[in-house]
Order: C-alpha cells, then sequence, then structure tokens
C-alpha cells in the first residue's frame, strides 16, 4: 500500500500579496488615473430655498424642541380664547390638581344641562392647565404685537409665530406698548381658558376654584367630595390673579363683575335694551315737554293779543 501524502494546514491557506505586487499596483495606478468629481457650487439663494420652503420659513429657535412647541401651543391657546383666567399657584400635589379638575369637569357639566337649547356645550373645552411663565410670556408678546396676516417684508411670507421676523417685530413694538398683563406674569401660573365669553360658565368657575361671598362654593350636604381634604388642600395654594377678556386686562373685581351677570350675555344685553329704550323715551319725554311749553307760550301771547284787540 503505497503512503498517504500529508499536507501541513499552513500549505491550504492563502498567502497575502507582497505591498508591491502587481495587483496592488494596479489598484493603485487605476485610482489615481480617475478624474476628480467636478466641485458643485450653489447660490445662497438656492440653498435657502431648498432649506426653508414658503409653506415653512425659518424659525427663530429650532422648531422640534419642546419649548417651541409650547410656544406655537401658547400663541393658538391666546388667539381661540377670548376669556382667561390667570391664577397663581404654589407647591399643589398631582392628586390636588386631579381633584380640583374633577370638581371643576362636575360644576360645568351642570351649567351645560341647565343651559341645554339655549346654547352650546362648551364645558369639555374649558380646561386647567399649568403653563411656562416665560414661554406663555414671549408668545402673548407674538399675539399682542405681531399680526400674522399682514406681510413683514416684500416678497417674504414669514407668517407664522415662530419666525425671526415676528421675533424682531415683537420685541420692537413691546419697547412702546404694554399689554397690561406684564405686572401678573411673574411666579408659577396656570390657566382656564374659554372658547366663548359665558358668565355663567365664569361664574360655575369662580365659585369652585375661587369661592368668595359673592360667589359662594356648594354646600357639603349637596357636595361632600367638594369639602375633601384633596379639594380643600388645592384650593388654599391657589390663588386668582386677574382675567384677559376679548384681549383687555380685568383685574379681581372686575372678573367678578363678569361672573356676576344675571343671565349670561342675554341679560347683558336685554339690560342694553331696557337702558336703551329708557334714554329713548326720556330723550322723546324731553323733548315732548320743550314743544308743549312753547306751544301753550304762544297760545296764551296770541289770547292776550286778541283780549287786547277787543278792548
Amino acid at each position: 500500500m503505497p503512503p498517504r501524502i500529508r499536507l501541513r494546514p499552513r500549505a491550504l491557506h492563502l498567502r497575502v500579496s507582497a505591498p508591491h505586487s502587481p495587483l496592488t499596483h494596479t489598484y493603485a495606478s487605476l485610482a489615481t488615473a480617475t478624474t476628480p468629481a467636478p466641485a458643485i457650487h450653489t447660490s445662497p439663494e438656492s440653498v435657502s430655498i431648498r432649506r426653508y420652503p414658503p409653506t415653512q420659513p425659518p424659525s427663530h429657535k429650532p422648531p422640534e424642541t419642546r419649548k417651541s412647541q409650547l410656544h406655537r401651543q401658547y400663541q393658538s391657546l391666546l388667539r381661540s380664547s377670548p376669556l382667561i383666567l390667570l391664577f397663581q399657584h404654589n407647591n399643589i400635589l398631582a392628586v390636588e390638581w386631579m381633584s380640583l379638575r374633577r370638581e371643576l369637569a362636575a360644576a360645568l357639566q351642570k351649567v351645560d344641562a341647565e343651559l341645554a337649547g339655549s346654547q352650546e356645550p362648551i364645558a369639555d373645552e374649558i380646561k386647567l392647565q399649568v403653563i411656562q411663565t416665560g414661554i406663555f410670556a414671549s408668545a402673548l408678546d407674538i399675539v399682542e404685537y405681531y399680526d400674522p396676516v399682514k406681510p413683514t417684508l416684500e416678497g417674504e411670507d414669514m407668517v407664522h409665530g415662530l419666525s425671526s421676523r415676528a421675533y424682531e417685530i415683537a420685541q420692537k413694538r413691546k419697547r412702546k406698548l404694554k399689554s397690561g398683563l406684564e405686572p401678573l406674569l411673574s411666579g408659577p401660573l396656570a390657566v382656564v381658558a374659554f372658547p366663548t365669553v359665558s358668565p355663567q360658565h365664569l361664574k360655575a368657575v369662580l365659585s369652585t376654584i375661587s369661592p368668595s361671598k359673592e360667589f359662594p362654593a356648594p354646600k357639603r350636604k349637596a357636595n361632600p367630595e367638594y369639602h375633601s381634604l384633596e379639594v380643600q388642600g388645592g384650593l388654599a395654594k391657589l390663588m386668582l390673579l386677574g382675567a384677559r377678556v376679548e384681549g383687555k386686562v380685568f383685574d379681581y373685581e372686575g372678573t367678578k363683575w363678569i361672573g356676576g351677570i344675571e343671565g349670561g350675555l342675554g341679560g347683558l344685553r336685554a339690560q342694553l335694551v331696557a337702558m336703551l329704550q329708557g334714554v329713548g323715551a326720556s330723550l322723546t319725554g324731553a323733548l315732548e315737554g320743550a314743544s308743549r311749553s312753547l306751544y301753550m307760550t304762544v297760545e296764551s301771547r296770541r289770547m292776550d293779543m286778541e283780549e287786547k284787540e277787543k278792548g
């Protein structure tokens, strides 16, 4: 039997070519022989158009951050809410916030049930939320001093509230004009936003989270949950500062006056009509009295002259 031929394992491995092998030299020559790609020169106008389309102009700050999203949310809240209440809170616990929101929702639902048929239900749209004071103040400046409908620059459509142009215009006008809410925008704040000006719903909110002599809180027998420790603890740490109604600032007394309007906006219109009718009636009486007195004077003078002629 012939002997078997045995090969070492190293003989089966492929040897790496030397650094100066022909294959390596060929690859190097091909790499050096290749012509470089021509450089693409783009103008700043094309880069700006590609990065910032007309539908989304550049923002003053990155739009994807949380602060920018809150800024946009507060702008929408201020523009869509004709009535906003401002409260100052102090270390209110999460369970206390939950209890306050529960009692507020129940009170507003009760008002909707009473006004069914005469007014659209808005209880689900009235929310009590905590805000970031600095971002809210900046959003208020944009809403007060910047009009997104008017074009800012010729040939540009920077109409959104996060644009650099909106920030610059708001900062310039802020130095000359004042919104009136500057003294209230300090410290931890919470707001209650209303989609419409409804004195009935405002009265329910004041009676629930800011009770007073004019707006008493519900009795323990009528609503025992309202007098729980969580609700009362939250009420002790919540204070009403004022309100923003139709772009105007109202203090605590003015806010109570709006909530105390009997019959809501309908009752206010009825009072206005009655007042105008009273003014019209008094004006008519004054004019009639003047004409009647003039007629009596002329008539007495005529009779006097006739008597003298007969004599």
